[in-house]
């Protein structure tokens, strides 16, 4: 049984629920995804799942990459258990996956458990 995530789509959670989002990280799903890629700030965006370890490994450092990029970049997460179809249409085949968008393009991928280094070069060479 996989757990269910505690904030409403579209919100920006301010706590650590038992979806693991917390702070400055955005819920993405299929009612707000193409907007908030399309939009002129580049977002980052999470593939991940609740029962996955290694995405629970790169949260609190997505939260800190949130947190030192605030009005920059925004960092976005989709469960992929509840908006599979978003993973799909970008190949997303392990998790995590993060993926930058910039303009609605996808401008980098990593996969997999990365440095913050490694993060944080991502997003500063498309600000």
């Amino acid at each position: 049984m996989r757990e269910e995530g505690t904030g409403k789509a579209g919100e920006i959670t301010q706590d650590a629920g038992r979806d693991g989002m917390a702070g400055n990280i955005l819920e993405l799903n299929n009612a707000n995804f193409q907007s908030t890629v399309e939009g002129g700030t580049p977002v980052l965006v999470d593939f991940w799942a609740p029962w996955c370890g290694p995405c629970r490994v790169i949260a609190p450092i997505l939260e800190e990459v949130a947190k030192e990029f605030d009005g920059k970049t925004r960092v976005g997460k989709v469960n992929v258990d509840d908006s599979p179809e978003i993973a799909s249409r970008f190949g997303v085949r392990g998790i995590p996956t993060l993926i930058l968008f910039k303009d609605g393009q996808i401008k980098g991928q990593m996969v997999g458990v990365n440095p913050k280094a490694n993060i944080v070069s991502l997003v500063q060479k498309n600000l």
